[in-house]
């Protein structure tokens, strides 16, 4: 059986896309399109985000007040909604990168337990 080159890529757990897009705009205000791009680059085309997705985290975190738009140009001359993080979006990642430090561990001790009589 071959393999297709989606098979490599991983699915995002639920609930990491918004930690995703807060930690991409910690780097400075993006459009939707470069946010996608970042996030592929950034996890070396391992992580893909479709459009369904994309744009409706972004209204959510903006309406949660965690990023802010406004109307630019891009880079090919379009018109272009580009967000950027908040003060309350830089507080909220702080907690989302807490709470996957967590996530990351207590899988970690499940996945590799330490050997019997080493607790």
């Amino acid at each position: 059986m071959t393999k297709s080159p989606d098979d490599s890529r991983l699915e995002l757990l639920q609930g990491t896309l918004d930690m995703l897009v807060l930690r991409t705009l910690q780097w400075g205000p993006r459009h939707g399109h470069g946010i996608g791009q970042t996030i592929r680059a950034q996890s070396d085309d391992l992580l893909r985000v479709e459009t369904g997705s994309l744009y409706p985290a972004l209204h959510r975190l903006e309406k949660r007040g965690w990023l802010a738009s406004e109307w630019g140009v891009s880079e090919a001359n379009q018109r272009a909604k580009y967000y950027r993080l908040t003060e309350d979006g830089k507080a909220q990642l702080l907690r989302e990168r807490d709470r996957w430090s967590q996530l990351v561990h207590a899988i970690g001790r499940i996945m590799n337990p330490a050997p019997a009589g080493d607790e």
